[in-house]
């Protein structure tokens, strides 16, 4: 081997195993599940424990859970102290259970057993441009979870929530909403976010819309007895056929990552329905703010599953005015969401 052949391997060391990494970063995921499943962060409180004690907790293999452990730590979601004991981390308090910022459903439905198989098949989705969720199960991608996956659907419910808790009282600071009457929360989930909202703003009334079997575990405030149960309608139906009238400002918090078609539909209906209304729009962009990461690997996502997308700037702007909305502003929320304010 020559000086120089040497000399280009060993500059080139750190980019093979930058590479090599990254084709494995389907570990990183798989860790991550088997942690919640496990309920590490649970078992480790404040810690510290040693890999033994925390296997007897568990009901784990005292090497096996070390070695996940390990990979764990690797990643920054456990530290370990100089006496070989694991402590928690910020990230790794974020996977306790029933706690006001449990992201632990949420990890759960972003690694469920069915996205490995689809994640294979991600260059089919990008020579084509469309799901291959269809092609594997015969069905659309909400009609296969609801009706063959039960379980995975209750996680997907409980995650919505969470990802709502993570942003519902930012947002809710971040509308505007001054003369506002009523504000219709579209495919708004379990509720969070529109409760959020009516607590800020004592003076609105609220319609959370979404499909029956979402409102049925609609948020405790929203429903019957609730603290804000009289000023809030349940309304059950589909965005893409209409949406409810009566309103004057509608939301859509992530909601228009479906395919481009249906999401011009969706906007389309608010204009035909309340012209004049104001619509604000809260989603991930993928081509600005420090989310983009976290926005990419959704994007890719929504195109194995249902053909949608997670939008540049542009694109969604774009599809906002093919709707017949005026844009009135766009700005960030956080440092992974932005809002657009329009009017109908």
């Amino acid at each position: 081997m020559t000086r120089t052949t040497a000399h280009t391997e060993a500059s080139s060391e750190p980019q093979v195993l930058s590479l090599l990494e990254r084709a494995l970063s389907a570990s990183c995921a798989a860790s991550l599940r088997a942690a919640v499943k496990l309920g590490l962060a649970d078992a480790l409180g404040d810690g510290p424990a040693t890999a033994d004690a925390l296997a007897r907790t568990v009901g784990a293999d005292p090497d096996a859970l070390r070695r996940l452990l390990r990979s764990l730590t690797c990643h920054q979601v456990f530290a370990e102290d100089s006496e070989g004991r694991f402590v928690p981390s910020e990230i790794s308090r974020l996977l306790r259970t029933n706690t006001p910022d449990s992201l632990d459903q949420l990890v759960l439905w972003m690694t469920e057993p069915w996205t490995w198989e689809l994640w294979g098949r991600l260059d089919e989705s990008v020579r084509t441009g469309q799901d291959v969720f269809v092609g594997l199960h015969g069905q659309e991608f909400f009609d296969q979870v609801h009706s063959a996956w039960p379980e995975s659907a209750a996680v997907f419910d409980r995650a919505m929530t969470q990802a709502s808790v993570q942003s519902a009282r930012a947002v809710a600071e971040a509308m505007p909403l001054s003369g506002a009457r009523t504000v219709a929360d579209i495919g708004g989930g379990q509720g969070e976010l529109l409760a959020a909202v009516l607590e800020h703003h004592a003076n609105l009334r609220g319609v959370l819309f979404d499909r029956p079997d979402v409102l049925a575990g609609a948020d405790a405030r929203l429903r019957g007895g609730g603290k804000l149960a009289e000023r809030v309608r349940l309304i059950a139906g589909d965005c893409r056929e209409a949406v409810p009238a009566d309103v004057d400002t509608y939301v859509f918090k992530n909601v228009l990552g479906m395919n481009d078609e249906d999401a011009v539909v969706v906007l389309g209906n608010v204009v035909r329905t309340a012209r004049g209304a104001q619509v604000i729009i809260v989603e991930n962009l993928v081509d600005d703010g420090p989310g983009q990461m976290f926005s990419t690997g959704m994007d890719l996502r929504m195109l194995l599953t249902v053909g949608g997308r997670k939008h540049t700037r542009q694109s969604l702007l774009g599809l906002v005015e093919q709707a017949g909305l005026v844009v009135r502003d766009v700005r960030p929320v956080n440092t992974y969401q932005h809002m657009i304010e329009a009017t109908a």
